[in-house]
């Protein structure tokens, strides 16, 4: 049998500013541009959280979309959306929240939630033609 993957499509919306604090403010707005805005600014986050596995033989389930999508609401969601993500999570006071860091810091959420037997994908836009894949 072949493995299935099952994706579940959530949105958030947060705020966010790209700043090396070690670097001087014109070689971060060199390197950032508009996202090194002080005064921060904000994304429509679209997240796709794609789980790779077998389906089970009883329930032939994948994993239960419902347990998917409260653990998405519950580990990501209350926790980033509406939020400045410098200022108001723990998990980017000192990583640059970059779509690549944000994606990356949502896989290691999710992942020990998750069956080791499945496989855990992430996709992230940042924009409708911005987006980060992780693992690739």
């Amino acid at each position: 049998m072949n493995k299935t993957a099952i994706i579940r499509c959530e949105h958030f919306n947060a705020a966010h500013r790209l700043h090396n604090k070690n670097w001087s403010d014109e070689k971060n707005k060199i390197v950032f541009g508009k996202c090194n805005n002080p005064n921060y600014h904000g994304h429509n986050y679209d997240l796709e959280v794609k789980i790779i596995g077998y389906c089970d033989p009883e329930t032939g389930y994948v994993i239960d979309t419902k347990i998917l999508s409260d653990l998405i609401k519950d580990k990501v969601l209350d926790r980033f959306d509406h939020k400045n993500l410098n200022l108001d999570t723990e998990e980017f006071k000192d990583l640059n929240p970059t779509a690549e860091n944000i994606a990356i810091t949502i896989y290691n959420i999710l992942k020990p939630e998750i069956s080791s037997d499945l496989e855990l994908k992430i996709k992230l836009y940042e924009t409708a033609r911005n987006y980060v894949e992780y693992p690739y």
